[in-house]
C-alpha cells in the first residue's frame, strides 16, 4: 500500500526531530540536552516532540522497534525445516558476513555507544529493550509451537537463542568503541558465532522444526 502524504510528512518529521536530538545528544552528552532545546532546534514546539516520542530516551532508540521484533521475526520467517536456534544463527551470520550496519558494523556506532555507555537513562532503556526483545522471541516460540501458557519450555528456549544474539550485539558494541575496523570485527563475530553454536545443545537446535507442531 502507497504511503500517502499525511503520513509521508509525519515520518519525515519524525526522523528529522530524531536526526536533529541524536546530533546534540553526541555533541553535548544525553544528560545535557533538554527536550526544550531539541525542539527549539528542530524548529518544532516541545509538544511537537512529546507528541511523537513520548520520553526524551526514545528520540534516541527511535528505531528499537526494529530490533525488539528482530529475533521473533526470524524465527517466524523460518524455512521448511529449520529450527528457531538454526533461523537466527543464519540470519545474524548473513548479517554479521555482510557487515551489515543493522548489527553496529559501522564506524558511527562507536559514537553510539559511547554516549550509551555516559548516561545511565540510556543503559535502562537499552536493558529494558534486551527484555521486549526476550519477551517477543518467547511469545513468537508459543505461537509456533502451539505451547501450552503454562509450559516453560519456550522460555527457556528464548533465554538460550537470546544469548547468542545478545552475546553477538555486546561483542560487535565492545569491539567498535575501541575504534576497530567494521570488517576486521566481522571475521572475529563469525568464528564467534561458531564457538557460541557448538555450545548450543541438540535439544535447543532441534527446537521448533518449521514443519513439526510439538513443541519439545
Amino acid at each position: 500500500m502507497a504511503e500517502g502524504l499525511r503520513e509521508r510528512k509525519k515520518r519525515q518529521t519524525r526522523q528529522y526531530i530524531s536526526d536533529v536530538a541524536t546530533g546534540l545528544f553526541v555533541e553535548r552528552g544525553f544528560d545535557a540536552v533538554t527536550v526544550a532545546e531539541i525542539a527549539d532546534a528542530a524548529n518544532v514546539s516541545v509538544n511537537t516532540v512529546y507528541n511523537y516520542f513520548p520520553a526524551k530516551e526514545d528520540l534516541f532508540f527511535d528505531r528499537s522497534a526494529g530490533v525488539v521484533d528482530r529475533l521473533a521475526r526470524w524465527v517466524r520467517g523460518r524455512r521448511e525445516g529449520e529450527s528457531a536456534a538454526a533461523a537466527v544463527l543464519r540470519e545474524l551470520r548473513e548479517e554479521v558476513e555482510a557487515v551489515s550496519p543493522r548489527v553496529g558494523l559501522l564506524p558511527d556506532y562507536a559514537v553510539f555507544m559511547r554516549v550509551i555507555e555516559a548516561a545511565p537513562a540510556l543503559r535502562s532503556r537499552l536493558w529494558a529493550i534486551s527484555q521486549e526483545v526476550q519477551a517477543a522471541l518467547e511469545q513468537a516460540l508459543r505461537e509456533e509451537t502451539g505451547a501450552a501458557d503454562d509450559d516453560e519450555l519456550p522460555l527457556l528456549m528464548a533465554g538460550q537463542i537470546g544469548w547468542v544474539h545478545g552475546t553477538v550485539m555486546g561483542v560487535i558494541g565492545r569491539e567498535m568503541v575501541k575504534g576497530r575496523a567494521p570488517a576486521e570485527v566481522s571475521r572475529e563475530v563469525l568464528a564467534l558465532l561458531d564457538e557460541m553454536e557448538a555450545l548450543l545443545s541438540e535439544r535447543v537446535l532441534g527446537y521448533a522444526v518449521r514443519g513439526q507442531r510439538a513443541a519439545g
